[in-house]
């Protein structure tokens, strides 16, 4: 069974919107350590969350959101929680 964390999390309105509350792009948005929740879903599947680390970025710098990865494998959903998040500015990252 392949995967995507973030596909599944853009399947709902809510990440979505977060994003855009943001103004983060789709594309500029990575989960930390995908492959390696990903993984572990696997080998647990009656596990049903994670706390994860989101990175986006948009035209200030980078924000990381930190929180809960709700998950059901069998219904291919997920949803995040979002516990915080903090923001680099372009230039403190050069």
């Amino acid at each position: 069974m392949n995967m995507n964390v973030k596909e599944l999390l853009l399947n709902g309105n809510s990440f979505l919107m977060l994003l855009q509350q943001h103004a983060v792009d789709i594309a500029d948005v990575k989960i930390k350590d995908e492959e390696v929740i990903v993984d572990h879903f696997m080998q647990h599947p009656q596990v049903s969350k994670e706390s994860i680390c989101i990175e986006g970025r948009n035209e200030n710098g980078v924000i990381n959101f930190f929180g809960t990865l709700h998950y059901n494998l069998l219904n291919k959903l997920a949803v995040f929680e979002m516990h915080g998040f903090d923001q680099t500015a372009l230039q403190q990252l050069g």
